[in-house]
């Protein structure tokens, strides 16, 4: 890469489990004028703007033209969006500044799934003549890989229970996490995963800005360099994979420069208990990494937003000296099927 660019500002909501009184706009709105603050960037400062949503949950065609009035579109802007988790819309920004046309960048994410049944929306995902007419939910789908798991001998129940337990203990010092603290396992949701290896349901919405070269040192103290980024996919047929690994995964980290040396911090976006198993082994992680520190999916997982901010909080701890080195992971689609990794560095202390 002959540019550096880095991640210069994080901002996020507070995940609530609906927010019925605000509209996507109103509830993004907050969280773009805190990250501007953050560098003290105008909109018409920004060279290019991109955003992660997606219209299925809005439930209207286009939802993501409405939030633009929350940026400000006029006097024009260069601008993007992507159908997918703000996490991929970061990799379309990163691009963008890699190719010199822009030297700021805002990208921002959102969702509501309050509003509907959202295990249900998730099967539109699927193959549209095989599996979506069937209508295997997203809860029951985690099911089938968290029982390949057990069947292999990965992992059991009470491991799967003890994420769920360290997760949400985590987000005790997160203020905008959905669930903190002691949370009960519950009963089987759809064996073997219990509520407690489920993540919660609600909205929420995030943003970050990046910066490249002297121009991110100029907007932050100490940016998050990334230091490579890459995303792959898995085949879309479930019966073409093996649920227990996550091969497409591993060779994103390989590209990304994740295993040329250890990362102190590992941000996962997990939404499942055994997902976190099957993540760690991919990505090679030992227990000496502190994974998902933010308490991570399991603690709050707005969609469309939730792989964003696990960059964003993996970048955050490295603007406050807490990390060096940190790695994030974002997924879309069911069982693991598209995976994105991040490695971000800060300079040396």
């Amino acid at each position: 890469m002959t540019r550096q660019i880095a991640v210069v500002a994080f901002a996020q909501s507070d995940h609530r489990r609906t927010t019925d009184e605000l509209s996507e706009v109103e509830m993004l709105m907050p969280v773009l004028h805190e990250v501007l603050a953050r560098t003290g960037l105008k909109t018409a400062d920004i060279g290019f703007t991109c955003s992660g949503s997606s219209d299925y949950l809005a439930g209207r065609a286009f939802s993501f033209t409405m939030t633009l009035d929350g940026v400000g579109a006029w006097p024009p802007i260069s601008e993007s969006h992507v159908e997918m988790d703000g996490a991929f819309a970061l990799y379309e920004a990163w691009s963008k500044l890699l190719t010199g046309d822009a030297d700021t960048a805002l990208v921002y994410a959102y969702g509501k799934s309050s509003p509907g049944s959202l295990r249900d929306v998730l099967t539109r995902q699927l193959d549209p003549y095989y599996l979506a007419p069937l209508w295997p939910d997203s809860v029951a789908l985690a099911a089938l890989q968290a029982q390949a798991l057990l069947d292999a001998g990965d992992t059991d129940e009470h491991a799967l229970a003890a994420i769920g337990a360290r997760s949400r203990a985590a987000a005790t010092a997160n203020p905008h996490a959905q669930l903190r603290g002691p949370v009960p396992q519950g009963d089987h949701l759809v064996r073997p995963l219990r509520t407690g290896d489920c993540p919660p349901i609600g909205d929420g919405a995030a943003a970050v800005i990046l910066a490249a070269g002297d121009r991110a040192r100029q907007l932050c103290p100490r940016p998050a360099w990334i230091r490579g980024l890459d995303h792959r996919i898995e085949p879309h047929s479930l019966g073409a994979r093996d649920l227990t690994d996550s091969p497409s995964t591993r060779l994103a980290a390989e590209r990304a420069g994740a295993f040329e040396r250890p990362v102190e911090t590992a941000e996962l976006h997990a939404p499942f208990s055994s997902q976190e198993v099957v993540l760690r082994k991919a990505l090679r992680l030992g227990e000496e990494v502190v994974v998902n520190p933010s308490g991570g999916a399991l603690a709050a997982n707005p969609v469309m937003a939730a792989g964003l901010i696990r960059i964003g909080e993996a970048a955050a701890r490295i603007h406050r000296g807490a990390s060096d080195r940190a790695l994030a992971h974002a997924t879309s689609g069911p069982c693991l099927q598209q995976n994105l990794v991040a490695v971000l560095e800060g300079d040396p202390r």
